[in-house]
């Protein structure tokens, strides 16, 4: 029998109909308030009429776990291939611009984000510029307040400065699309004082950092050499107080973190299988962020994705900043990934770009999938042939 429905109802179908975690053929039919909320996914021939015939795969809408939209303003101003280390300098001593200038920037990210289909961010926010954006809830965003300190000395003054960001962020944002939890930055930027100090707000939280995005991080903690003691006396850090772990960054800090409801590692770039698994033993809950557009702008380099993979690990997407990237795209990730690892399913990376980061994100409950109840968003993905995500494939936002 034919759907009846009581009040005006959008149905779409389309060569294919991508769930959240399946993918269906065309003779499925997704039936949607007006508003974007999912009622159901009918066979055609109970979907009765007015069904909108559209080609190409309707997925639900994108999740970006990973982005610095506060940087959105430093588009094109640093040079690709530079290194992680001179690429940070450059960040922490070129960010600082009028505030009207980053301001009208964070809105015209935020609109390219919201036109490439994306509707949830996991956000870094080491200030309060992009509150006043965030508060028209265009889109979801899990805010992470980052905390960073390397000297002990320090540790007290920079969590009190973050902990009043964290408040603020609380505070100004009740009743909306907004979450926020307390994240160390990088394991090269935190010392043990202030982890310390941090880990009491991590059990409930989506916790994020940089894990591992240069080939140098583990020498760091393995024998105290490598660039980031470059990176130091560039900034007049005395390190003499660090002693190394003699184990890699991952497994020098994770335990720290095993308390969160969800672990977010980025980039990971230069991970290794062992560190790989020694997460995905610790925990269930830990989830691999890949930039690889980001990766290639800063390193010329490309995450190990066919090593997570054969470990069954949680991938999801980020695009990290414009600082260094091209654009605010999870498509454009997506297309990155097909070229250099073109053995990945699409179904499978489609999955990465919805429903596990919305598990990640602790967003779940709305986003990530189509099923009753939701409004995840509804895109139109075009130009897809087959498993390949390739140049020319498009995004458009229907809902």
């Amino acid at each position: 029998t034919c759907l009846h429905l009581p009040m005006p109802y959008l149905k779409f179908q389309a060569s294919h109909l991508f769930t959240g975690t399946e993918m269906l053929d065309a003779g499925h039919v997704l039936v949607t308030t007006e508003k974007g909320e999912i009622v159901a996914i009918l066979p055609r021939e109970e979907a009765g009429d007015d069904v909108q015939q559209l080609n190409g795969i309707l997925s639900p809408g994108f999740i970006n776990c990973h982005c610095h939209l506060e940087l959105s303003h430093m588009c094109n101003r640093i040079p690709e291939k530079t290194g992680l280390v001179d690429f940070v300098f450059k960040v922490v001593n070129e960010r600082h611009h009028p505030e009207e200038e980053i301001l009208a920037a964070i809105e015209a990210a935020e609109t390219e984000m919201l036109n490439n289909g994306i509707v949830a961010v996991g956000d870094i926010c080491n200030n309060t510029l992009t509150l006043p954006q965030k508060q028209k809830n265009r889109l979801h965003y899990y805010n992470f307040i980052e905390v960073s300190g390397w000297l002990p000395a320090v540790a007290a003054q920079r969590f009190e400065r973050s902990y009043e960001q964290y408040k603020n962020y609380q505070l100004q944002t009740p009743n909306s699309k907004l979450q926020t939890s307390l994240s160390p930055h990088a394991p090269y930027s935190v010392s043990a004082e202030l982890w310390q100090l941090l880990g009491r707000y991590f059990p409930g939280k989506t916790i994020t950092i940089h894990n591992q995005e240069t080939d140098f991080e583990d020498a760091l903690f393995r024998n105290g050499t490598g660039d980031f003691m470059r990176m130091y006396q560039l900034m007049n850090l005395d390190s003499s107080f660090f002693t190394p772990t003699g184990k890699s960054s991952l497994q020098s800090y994770f335990d720290k973190i095993k308390t969160a409801a969800q672990a977010l590692l980025v980039h990971n770039t230069f991970t290794t299988e062992e560190d790989i698994q020694f997460a995905n033993r610790s925990t269930g809950n830990v989830n691999w962020c890949i930039c690889i557009n980001a990766n290639q702008y800063i390193e010329q380099a490309v995450p190990p994705v066919e090593l997570l993979r054969k470990n069954h690990s949680t991938i999801v997407v980020g695009t990290d900043s414009l600082a260094s990237n091209h654009s605010l795209s999870i498509l454009d990730e997506l297309k990155t990934v097909s070229k250099h690892f073109p053995a990945v399913p699409l179904a499978e990376m489609l999955q990465w770009a919805t429903w596990n980061g919305a598990v990640a994100l602790q967003m779940s409950d709305e986003l990530g999938s189509f099923r009753p109840g939701k409004k995840p968003g509804l895109v139109l993905l075009q130009n897809i042939t087959g498993e390949t995500v390739g140049a020319n494939a498009s995004v458009r936002r229907l809902l």
